[in-house]
């Protein structure tokens, strides 16, 4: 069987993989991108459906493709996004196909370059960039016995309030995905408790702009690597109903049971740290410090932006919180779901090549991996904070597409070299 030879293989067709097609195509490097699914599929099927972007459309895209169709202060649906990203490979005539799954990846012996295995047959390329992006393997911690009377689900299945079962909630894990999952299924009327661990909790606006225009102005989008294992700080935001800061203590007050972070069960009670209050309390003070260096930069820019003095008014701590739930019997309570919103895992098993840690992350610079040959774009922190928004993506892959375009040329002359 005939193998493809490719110069460099991009394995993902999601907002990594596109943008690192845009990048590699003004350098004239051949490529070819690999996708099992639709692009943007995760946006499509892994989502719920009243899901939209957490940065308004004027930054949450791509530098050279705006929303054409949407306000820029909106916040698009997921459906939007996704149609977004197929729209871009169309503007970038990305060379993609679809419906071919990449089983696996690795050297070729003693020569540059790496076979690599797909659905449809092999292909042989100098270069393969991992562009699957973080949201690989949904993490359900084991906790709860999967024997136990009660249906368990990772926030990536749940889809609406109507498909669950009748009876109370516990969502576990109040970042973004986690708040608005409990306070949609809490405004259709159900029955929730959410358990919230620790989290950053930015304002959602403040004088005027929201607060990604903030983070950007304050330099913090540039902002380098947190010290080692607290790269996945749990941010808690929304864009739903046009974007509005979260607030755990107004939900408290129209109704949702607000408990520690989730320990351990026995004997069908599960039980909850004591730290409510302190994840309450270190929320706050990440949105007031925001607050605290955003009128610094007015006053010593000299802006006439307008003052927002109720922004700081923060309400007393409901009963929940001063006298918090440390144990909960999932059957007494009536809960009949729980939806763990605790984030994911990466899978490069299909990689196989000596470039990870013990934990199976990438070992790289800025994407560049310690496997000559091999790359990772759609990173968290892959070179700065903004690295998993979607403008910061399209930034890492120039970046990455650089270095490829780096190693080619000292290919090149490695090869005249031997023939003149």
């Amino acid at each position: 069987m005939t193998v493809e030879n490719i110069d460099t293989v991009i394995v993902g067709g999601g907002q990594a993989g596109l943008a690192m097609s845009e990048h590699l195509g003004q350098l004239g490097i051949e490529h070819l991108i690999l996708e099992r699914y639709r692009i943007a599929e995760r946006w499509r099927s892994e989502r719920w459906d009243s899901l939209v972007a957490n940065g308004p459309a004027w930054h949450d895209r791509f530098p050279t493709l705006e929303f054409s169709d949407t306000e820029p202060g909106a916040f698009p649906g997921k459906e939007r996004v996704a149609d977004y990203f197929v729209e871009y490979a169309q503007v970038i005539k990305a060379p993609i196909r679809c419906g071919v799954e990449v089983t696996s990846a690795e050297k070729l012996p003693g020569q540059m370059g790496f076979r690599v295995e797909t659905s449809q047959g092999a292909i042989e390329a100098r270069n393969v960039v991992a562009a699957t992006g973080p949201f690989q393997r949904p993490v359900i911690p084991p906790v709860i016995p999967e024997q136990t009377d009660v249906l368990q689900m990772h926030s990536n299945a749940y889809r609406n309030p109507e498909n669950l079962p009748q009876g109370a909630i516990l969502v576990v894990g109040a970042g973004s995905s986690g708040g608005q999952i409990a306070d949609e299924l809490l405004r259709a009327g159900r029955k929730v408790y959410l358990s919230v661990g620790p989290h950053d909790r930015p304002p959602r606006s403040y004088r005027g702009h929201d607060f990604v225009w903030w983070l950007g102005v304050l330099g913090k989008w540039d902002a380098t690597a947190l010290d080692p294992g607290t790269e996945h700080v749990t941010i808690s935001v929304s864009g739903a109903r046009g974007g509005h800061t979260v607030d755990f203590r107004q939900l408290a007050e129209k109704g949702m049971n607000l408990v520690g972070l989730t320990m351990s069960f026995e004997d069908s009670i599960l039980h909850f740290a004591d730290d409510l209050g302190d994840n309450i309390a270190h929320g706050d003070n990440n949105y007031l410090s925001v607050l605290d260096e955003a009128d610094e930069w007015v006053e010593r820019n000299g802006l006439d932006l307008p003052l927002e003095p109720e922004a700081r008014l923060i309400g007393p701590d409901p009963e929940c919180v001063t006298h918090p739930i440390r144990q909960l019997n999932l059957k007494q309570a009536g809960i009949s779901t729980v939806i763990w919103a605790t984030g994911y895992a990466v899978d490069y098993s299909w990689l196989k090549v000596d470039s990870f840690d013990e934990r199976g992350n990438p070992i790289h610079q800025r994407g560049v991996s310690s496997e000559s040959g091999v790359y990772f774009v759609g990173l968290p922190w892959q070179s700065r904070r903004g690295s998993s928004f979607i403008w910061g993506v399209w930034h890492d892959a120039k970046y990455v597409a650089d270095q490829i375009a780096i190693q080619r040329s000292y290919i090149t002359h490695h090869n005249s070299t031997q023939t003149s």
